[in-house]
């Protein structure tokens, strides 16, 4: 579960989402997957691991989950 990994501290990176005991958002996690790079690539480039990686694409699918798109005719 993404709560063991991800976490919010005000003290780190302005209190965005960050992979525990790192400094590595969410957002860059899934900037690097947008932009083409392999789950390994990101992990050997930002230190992390496959569960890291996994943890940061659940938190970000829970937040999307719970988004209202309103639709204008």
């Amino acid at each position: 579960m993404f709560e063991d990994r991800v976490i919010i501290d005000p003290e780190i990176r302005h209190g965005k989402p960050i992979i525990k005991g790192t400094r590595v958002s969410v957002d860059v996690i899934l900037g690097s997957l947008a932009g083409g790079m392999e789950i390994q690539e990101i992990a050997d480039e930002y230190g992390i691991d496959k569960k890291d990686m996994q943890a940061a694409i659940e938190y970000a699918a829970k937040i999307v989950a719970k988004e209202e798109i309103s639709v204008y005719a």
